[in-house]
């Protein structure tokens, strides 16, 4: 009797749909017992999805593949801890924006704050390879007009080069610089930048925010959540939920104006 054996396509179906059944087995199993083991499968069955968004962002950045995969690790982590599987959605469309946004976060916080034009990056790296050869050959360090001259640049542009990569590394504003009547003196408290002082703002604004969140109704809550703090778009957020757009659209006014209406109160 010959074997019924089906087409490609149809086998990737069937493994796809054994993989979201025997996820939402580990799913509920993880909820009921907390048992980390379960966890780590669950990691495990979706690291293709990991994959995937890694090899996507390492082609427009310098970081290692391992590091960005790593990252994802931590927000599919991050979206297993909040799943609800009663709402019939797949893990693995539920943690892609969690995936996304986990690493995009590690690349911005790894991208320099300034960003130097191609040519001084080249100088800066012709530059260390001349260093190096150098005191292999004199024993010593060359001079600036040494090293220009070997670099073929002007010394001007030299020095202004030199700035720049200075000027990369950031330095905090809660840096201590000394003390004042014996209290620790910072950066920032010697510099009068408003921005500065925006930030501290932003800071408590959010605290605030936070705090008055929890007076709105549970599904005008959950989606300003979703779409400000966990950065889902208007549509994911209305997938995961099983509702309209239009829907998520009416509770983000409706809760953005009540959440106006408190901290005007908090306010005064």
């Amino acid at each position: 009797m010959p074997l019924a054996i089906g087409t490609p396509s149809e086998q990737d179906s069937s493994a796809t749909d054994d993989l979201k059944g025997q996820s939402l087995a580990w799913l509920k199993s993880y909820r009921a017992t907390g048992d980390i083991r379960l966890r780590n499968r669950l990691v495990q069955a979706n690291m293709g999805l990991v994959r995937q968004e890694a090899y996507r962002c390492q082609h427009w950045c310098r970081e290692p593949l391992e590091d960005l995969m790593q990252v994802g690790v931590l927000g599919l982590i991050q979206a297993i801890e909040r799943f609800n599987v009663e709402r019939g959605v797949a893990l693995s469309s539920f943690a892609l924006p969690y995936v996304r946004g986990a690493i995009q976060h590690y690349l911005r916080d790894q991208s320099p704050a300034l960003r130097l034009p191609r040519r001084w990056l080249e100088l800066q790296q012709r530059a260390t390879q001349v260093v190096g050869q150098w005191r292999q050959t004199q024993g010593r360090e060359p001079t600036a007009a040494e090293l220009t001259e070997r670099l073929g640049i002007s010394l001007p542009e030299w020095q202004e080069a030199q700035m720049a990569w200075q000027n990369q590394s950031l330095v905090s504003l809660d840096m201590c610089i000394g003390d004042e009547e014996g209290r620790p003196l910072s950066l920032g408290e010697q510099m009068c930048d408003p921005e500065y002082r925006s930030f501290q703002l932003a800071q408590e604004d959010r605290l605030r925010l936070e705090q008055s969140l929890v007076h709105l109704e549970s599904r005008t809550r959950e989606i300003l959540e979703f779409v400000f703090f966990h950065e889902f778009t208007q549509k994911e957020a209305a997938d995961y939920l099983k509702v309209s757009v239009v829907t998520v659209s009416r509770h983000m006014k409706k809760g953005l104006k009540r959440l106006q209406e408190l901290l005007k109160d908090q306010g005064d």
